[in-house]
C-alpha cells in the first residue's frame, strides 16, 4: 500500500459523487488516497477495520475462507461503492476478508469519522443505506450462482463485472488469483478460459486478460450478472445506471 495524500479535488466515487454538497465536506478533509497493488489485503488479517475504503480506480473483493483454507468471492466493489459498510451497522469487524483483485486507488477515512456522519442522517445515510442494500444482492445472486452455474458462466460474470469497475479492457490477473475468486481449480479455470478465448470473447496469457468481445460475454453470461447490474440501475438516482456510469468513468479516468 503506498503512501497517503489528502483529496482536493472531485471524487472519482460515485458514492461520494452522489452526495449533497455539504455532507461531501464534511467528509473531505478527512479522505485520504492510498494505492493497492494485485492481491494486497485490506485492512488486518484480524478483519478488525480502522478504515473505510471508497475506491476510484482498484476494485476489491470480499472473500470468505473456509477452515480448510478454501475461498470463494462473495461481493467485489469498484468506483461504485466502498469496503467497510458492515462498521457503519453496529458491528466492530468484518465478516470477510477484503482483497485486491484489480490494483488501483481507493479513498481511505477512518470509520469512527465517517460512522459519525453516518448517524447525522442526510444525503450520506440514504446513499450508504441504498448501497447495502445492492450490496446485499449481489451476495446473494453469488452465492446462488456459486450453487446452480457451471464454472464457466461463473467466469464470464466475474469478467463483467470487473469489466464495469475498471479502466481499460487489459485486466492484470493469474489463473491462481482468478480460481481462488471462484472457488474453483485452476486446472478448470484454464479450461474454461479457454473456451472464451476459442470462442474470441477474452485474450488470456502471462498474467494478463484482455476482454476482446464484451457483447459477446454478455450473450453467454447466466442471468446472475443481469440481476446485479439491474439492481444497481434502480438505485432511485442515487447510483448511475451501470452502462452510463462505466462509460462516464472511463472517460473521466482519462481526464485525470
Amino acid at each position: 500500500m503506498s503512501p497517503l495524500k489528502t483529496i482536493s479535488m472531485a471524487p472519482r466515487n460515485f458514492l461520494l459523487s452522489s452526495l449533497a454538497r455539504d455532507d461531501y465536506e464534511r467528509l473531505l478533509p478527512h479522505l485520504h488516497t492510498v494505492r493497492f497493488s494485485l492481491g494486497e489485503l485490506v485492512g488486518d488479517c484480524s478483519g478488525h477495520r480502522e478504515f473505510a475504503y471508497f475506491p476510484t480506480s482498484c476494485v476489491i473483493s470480499l472473500i470468505c475462507t473456509m477452515e480448510t483454507g478454501a475461498s470463494v468471492q462473495v461481493a467485489l466493489t469498484g468506483y461504485d461503492g466502498v469496503v467497510g459498510i458492515s462498521t457503519l451497522l453496529g458491528g466492530n469487524t468484518a465478516c470477510n476478508r477484503a482483497v485486491i483483485g484489480l490494483a488501483g486507488e481507493a479513498l481511505r477515512i477512518d470509520v469512527r469519522i465517517l460512522r459519525d456522519q453516518f448517524k447525522r442522517g442526510g444525503s450520506l445515510q440514504r446513499v450508504l443505506l441504498r448501497y447495502t442494500e445492492a450490496l446485499i444482492t449481489q451476495i446473494s445472486s453469488t452465492a446462488a450462482c456459486n450453487r446452480v452455474h457451471v464454472l464457466e458462466k461463473r467466469l464470464c460474470r466475474w469478467l463483467l463485472l470487473i469489466h464495469d469497475r475498471a479502466n481499460s479492457d487489459d485486466l492484470v490477473m493469474t489463473q491462481e488469483f482468478i480460481a481462488s475468486m471462484l472457488g474453483g481449480r485452476r486446472e478448470t479455470v484454464t479450461v474454461a478460459a479457454g473456451h472464451l478465448q476459442d470462442a474470441g470473447l477474452i485474450h488470456y496469457g502471462r498474467g494478463h486478460l484482455r476482454l476482446v468481445d464484451r457483447k459477446g460475454l454478455e450473450d453467454r453470461v447466466c442471468e446472475c450478472y443481469r440481476g446485479v447490474s439491474r439492481e444497481f440501475n434502480e438505485s432511485n438516482g442515487i447510483l448511475p445506471g451501470i452502462e452510463n456510469a462505466v462509460n462516464d468513468h472511463h472517460k473521466l479516468s482519462m481526464r485525470v
